[in-house]
């Protein structure tokens, strides 16, 4: 395991997450020996793999995350299929027994062989360690190493299963020669096919998009808009392609796609049925989403900003400017002091603009009003928008702010869902404050037909799920600080206040009722109409 830790060092790995356990000892030890990569350690591998996983997104490597064997393997499961579908490379280490100690009731032994499946880029299981076969040992972490980045694919997690004999513990022989690690590959360039010159480009950008790919964008003259992860896109797609008097004065000649698909159904349902070209470009870490098949052409590559037949109508750009910053001046002059969900979204963003941290949001609600509701973000914005789900969230958001500031918003049941993340500690040097959008239960569903066909008791029973516990005195019970704030000031100041201490901050933000929470957004985007035909 020296060998293959050296390897993955030499390669660009530089944090590991460990969980504790016996079979694992080589592969802990190993890693612990190099005072050059970050140890963190994790008691609950569900939260662990969250974990690497908002190391990897924050610091675009790949991330190494060690269990031993048993059902602490398939805690991983979550994780990897997030890390899968959003493609964040992680190298995922299990331990396990050796084969003799298999199908003979040895104690904590399943069948790990392939045991996330097709989501891995790369699965790997050499057998106890040999020194005769030393020389593999090296291309072995490689080959892993360069599956997780993406070398010749897209990014995302690889499995080594690595079965150990007793005695578990011994000290490093000399370690194999070196070989030259592969150079970074960089950004495709060659969609020459494209010729968009002086149309009117939309571009509709999703989650795995880097920022870098935006500011080509905004160079090329596309007005871009995107989901809740995308830095510099412009805001407000989803209030404002919601009525059809808007969308036909911003309706674009042509549409491109990048990356995953926004959280609007409105702006999804205007590209089902636009009749013009809607173009993918495969330039994110993911391929781009097409779940309702309008994609009529695929182009590799990243048009370049120097080619004229590459540039779109600037006089289009500046029209969605206009229609999105006006809209940003109009909707501070619609909340007063008190606190609702949207606002609390608005109020998270500004923040995290102001202070230029990162800022980490949880899916159902939360993503959408970020997305719909909030101004443009300016820095780093992560989701779990792979596999769309809330499990992990807490444990993701720390990964993300482990060592340094960050802000994370959530709701009280992802927050309820993660809470073995608040067992750890982030340390002094982590500024995290967590802000909890707390309405009582799952909010989103009120939004569904379920709320409207579904009788209310039996509503409440399985999609509201209202859970009694006092989330201030959750995160207190962990030894973080926590609070509750009724108001827009307040939860300003907690944020600020937040981002000055150190460890993790739980700012728990009382907002009205789901079912008022619905009738607000209907009112917001009934003022959206009437303030666009009053202009």
């Amino acid at each position: 395991m020296a060998t293959l830790v050296d390897e993955w060092r030499r390669c660009g790995v530089r944090d590991v997450v460990i969980c504790p356990g016996s079979r694992s000892t080589p592969v802990a030890l190993a890693f612990t020996r190099r005072e050059d990569i970050d140890v963190f350690v994790r008691i609950d591998e569900r939260s662990a793999g969250f974990f690497a996983l908002g190391r990897a997104l924050a610091t675009r490597r790949p991330v190494a995350i060690v269990v031993t064997s048993g059902t602490a393997a398939a805690e991983l499961h979550a994780a990897v299929a997030e890390a899968d579908a959003a493609g964040v490379a992680l190298v995922v280490v299990t331990a396990d027994r050796p084969p003799e100690l298999h199908g003979v009731g040895a104690p904590q032994t399943i069948d790990q062989r392939a045991l996330y499946g097709s989501m891995v880029r790369a699965f790997e299981e050499p057998g106890v360690a040999r020194l005769e076969a030393a020389l593999s040992w090296r291309p072995l972490a490689r080959r892993l190493f360069e599956g997780a980045r993406g070398v010749a694919g897209r990014p995302g997690p690889v499995h080594l299963n690595a079965a150990f004999v007793e005695p578990l513990l011994a000290e490093p022989l000399t370690l194999p020669a070196t070989r030259p690690v592969v150079a970074e590959s960089s950004t495709p360039r060659d969609a020459a096919a494209l010729d968009v010159r002086d149309r009117r480009v939309l571009a509709v950008v999703g989650a795995g998009t880097a920022p870098e790919v935006v500011r080509t964008m905004h160079e090329l003259r596309w007005a871009v808009v995107g989901d809740a992860t995308v830095s510099g896109s412009l805001a407000y797609a989803d209030p404002l392609l919601r009525h059809d008097r808007i969308w036909e004065e911003l309706r674009p000649d042509v549409v491109v796609r990048v990356g995953g698909v926004p959280a609007s159904k409105f702006l999804a349902q205007r590209l089902r049925t636009f009749d013009g070209d809607i173009l993918a470009l495969d330039v994110a870490t993911r391929p781009v989403a097409d779940p309702d098949a309008v994609v009529s052409r695929r182009l590799p590559g990243l048009p370049c900003e120097t080619e004229p037949r590459h540039h779109g109508d600037e006089r289009y750009v500046e029209l969605w400017r206009g229609a999105s910053t006006a809209l940003d001046e109009q909707l501070t002059h619609w909340w007063g002091d008190d606190l609702d969900e949207v606002q609390v979204a608005r109020i998270v963003v500004h923040s995290a603009n102001t202070h230029g941290v990162a800022l980490m949001v949880g899916s159902s609600m939360p993503v959408r009003d970020v997305e719909w509701w909030s101004a443009t973000r300016q820095g780093p914005v992560y989701a779990n928008r792979g596999a769309n789900g809330i499990d992990g969230v807490v444990s993701t958001f720390l990964g993300v702010a482990q060592g340094t500031s960050a802000i994370g918003l959530v709701g009280d049941i992802t927050m309820l869902h993660d809470v073995s993340a608040l067992v750890e500690d982030p340390g002094t040097a982590t500024h995290a404050v967590l802000v909890v959008s707390d309405n009582h239960g799952g909010g989103i569903f009120s939004f569904l037909d379920q709320s409207r066909e579904v009788r209310a008791d039996r509503f409440e029973l399985l999609f509201g799920t209202p859970r009694p516990h006092d989330l201030v005195q959750v995160a207190r019970g962990f030894g973080h600080h926590g609070e509750r704030v009724t108001s827009a000031s307040r939860l300003r100041s907690a944020i600020e206040l937040g981002l000055e201490r150190t460890g993790l901050s739980v700012v728990v933000a009382e907002v009205p009722s789901r079912d008022v929470n619905v009738a607000r957004h209907n009112e917001l985007n009934e003022r959206v109409a009437q303030w666009w035909a009053s202009r």
